[in-house]
């Protein structure tokens, strides 16, 4: 009995449950959101769709020509334009410091072929890896070289060499020209220009000279010269 009487009153229960749930299709407010701001966006989410431009891309690409804060300015050189590569340069000046992080940099990416000597003995050749020896930066035939084409080869490549634009930045590329233009400098090549000290030197040199013409005695000034 007392088992019946549970069941009736269970039913019951689930009856007046599911009346309960039959808002005879009225919709009830089912609350406030906190900060609706934030769990609807009104933005449109990086990935999804966006009906305001044609590609329905929500995720753009930086303007062309964006140089990152921070970040050099992209150089002129065109690949080919060899008249362009010899009279390219710049106004950089690198203290000993740099000059090291430059030596360090060539180490990680020239000195393999070039050799930590700069002299074309680097690993690759030296174990018969290539038939043809890389630059010899001691030689005669680099010791002049411009800057400008220097810079070219390690961004678009030489011969053998492929290109480095990818791993070495503007400010990196300049750092190994100038540590092999230090290096040739005292093997005969031109005088180093790309120093800090340099840079100060020429600024000291364009300031006007202290004049060395001797002191006028004030006592002797207007006094007359007598013939012999």
């Amino acid at each position: 009995m007392n088992k019946t009487k549970s069941i009736v009153a269970a039913s019951l229960m689930l009856g007046l449950g599911l009346a309960a749930c039959n808002s005879d299709g009225v919709h009830r407010n089912p609350g406030k959101t906190y900060a609706p701001d934030m769990t609807y966006s009104r933005a449109y989410d990086a990935y999804t769709a966006n009906p305001n431009f044609t590609d329905s891309q929500t995720s753009r690409l930086p303007v062309t020509g964006t140089v990152a804060r921070g970040h050099q300015l992209p150089d002129h050189l065109v690949e080919g334009d060899t008249t362009s590569y010899k009279s390219f340069t710049t106004t950089m000046r690198f203290n000993a410091d740099e000059l090291k992080e430059g030596n360090r940099l060539f180490n990680i990416y020239c000195a393999i072929c070039h050799g930590p000597n700069l002299d074309g003995q680097g690993p690759l050749y030296t174990t018969g890896k290539f038939a043809a020896m890389p630059a010899n930066f001691k030689d005669g035939k680099y010791l002049h070289m411009p800057v400008g084409q220097m810079y070219a080869a390690v961004k678009f490549g030489k011969n053998m060499m492929g290109s480095y634009a990818s791993q070495i930045d503007y400010k990196q590329r300049w750092q190994i020209i100038s540590y092999i233009k230090k290096v040739q400098s005292e093997n005969g090549g031109d005088v180093f220009a790309f120093g800090s000290a340099a840079k100060a030197a020429d600024s000291t040199a364009a300031k006007p000279q202290a004049s060395t013409a001797p002191a006028v005695d004030k006592a002797s000034k207007g006094a007359t010269i007598k013939k012999g």
